[in-house]
């Protein structure tokens, strides 16, 4: 029952080429920063992530972007970042656009196994009809389009079939943990973390409060210990500012 690794190393030591990922966090909030740098560090490429966002310029899933290890990513915001800007718009990179809402939803279905569900987001546009760009051909075109998706109607009302996420890990990052996996996120970094520790078949969190078991309340526990594998505590983790404005 003591799921606590010594080291992030340790912790993504296995994960390979071509894994699939949910990853955390909602700009630089909630990030599992050290899993992704040892992650890089590791050396797996070829990695589809299931994130909010992508990072930013040398942060986050940014790193990872900036070394060419995504090849792949299914994303609801994509601005602030340059380097994914280029890639997409270069055939670099294969982009899934989603609507926020819609990916948690995906992320949470996929942990609870249920394989779709039907939603009003998205319809009447090129999320349900069919025709986002998924990959550019580097000349201004497209290469890959996203194809058409189901629609039904239910008491008058047109709805979109989205599939569940399922991915092979997870990386999230919790304020407070217990050796058994119980995770609790504070304020806003309990934003992805929950839906993306669901959808991991494997789940690494990494906790800046390591407790022993019985010490949380069960009633604060935002993801259960059943769905975490792997422990890291890397003790207090500072947040960065996305957009600094100050007075002239």
């Amino acid at each position: 029952m003591d799921k606590v690794i010594a080291t992030a190393a340790e912790a993504v030591a296995d994960i390979p080429d071509g894994a699939s990922l949910a990853v955390g966090g909602f700009g630089l909030v909630g990030i599992p920063e050290l899993l992704i740098n040892a992650l890089l560090e590791q050396g797996a490429t070829e990695l589809e992530v299931v994130s909010n966002n992508c990072g930013t310029n040398g942060f986050g899933l940014g790193v990872l972007l900036a070394a060419h290890r995504i090849r792949r990513t299914i994303s609801s915001y994509v601005g602030a970042n340059e380097e994914f800007a280029r890639q997409y718009l270069s055939g670099e990179l294969e982009v899934e656009l989603t609507p926020q809402g819609t990916l948690a939803e995906r992320m949470r279905a996929g942990g609870a196994g249920i394989p779709a569900f039907f939603t009003p987001a998205g319809v009447g546009t090129q999320v349900a009809e069919g025709g986002l760009p998924l990959r550019y051909d580097g000349a201004g075109g497209i290469a890959v389009a996203s194809p058409p998706k189901e629609t039904r109607v239910f008491d008058g009302v047109t709805y979109v079939l989205e599939r569940g996420i399922v991915t092979d890990y997870a990386l999230v990052h919790a304020w407070k943990g217990d050796r058994h996996g119980n995770l609790v996120y504070r304020a806003s970094a309990r934003n992805f973390n929950p839906p993306a520790a669901a959808a991991g078949r494997i789940t690494i969190a990494q906790v800046e409060h390591l407790v022993e078991p019985g010490e949380l309340d069960p009633d604060q526990v935002h993801t259960p210990g059943i769905q975490v594998q792997r422990v890291i505590p890397v003790g207090k983790v500072e947040v960065g500012i996305e957009n600094r404005m100050v007075r002239a």
